[in-house]
């Protein structure tokens, strides 16, 4: 048997309502929002005492996900600096395709993002870029030409 599909990767956040604007402004859908608690979420996580609040967004074709939790209690942990390198092992970026990079980018801006190296082109395909959005959060843009 193989998988479905993606559905979510899941992004521990400290200000939820930052986050979350970050994602609506890049195009994302903010499908819901609610406090989650009890004892089948600290039985799925490993973690006793729960009390969290999550957020879906969804990409506009349905597809793919990304769910926010901003845990109250137990109170969340930074395993790494939050500006860390893309090469820090781990998670370091979600990438999306997107129509128009610099407006984008630009957007992005309006929300505290900043560029994390340059925007490049590769060859005739791409035009590619990271940029750090709210609590160093690694988005990856790609524009395709032609």
């Amino acid at each position: 048997m193989t998988i479905q599909r993606m559905d979510n990767v899941l992004i521990v956040v400290d200000d939820l309502d930052a986050v979350i604007a970050f994602f609506v402004e890049l195009g994302m859908e903010l499908e819901g929002r609610m406090p989650v608690e009890g004892r089948w979420v600290e039985r799925v996580i490993g973690i006793d005492d729960v009390r969290q609040e999550v957020a879906m967004l969804r990409t506009p074709d349905g597809h793919s996900g990304i769910e926010l939790a901003k845990f109250h209690t137990p109170q969340a942990v930074r395993a790494e600096p939050q500006d860390a390198p893309a090469n820090t092992l781990g998670m370091r970026r979600v990438m999306f395709a997107v129509d128009d990079i610099e407006d984008v980018v630009a957007r992005l801006g309006t929300h505290g993002a900043e560029l994390v190296g340059e925007l490049v082109q590769y060859e005739n395909i791409y035009r590619l870029c990271y940029v750090r959005g709210p609590e160093g959060i690694i988005v990856g843009l790609a524009e395709q030409l032609g």
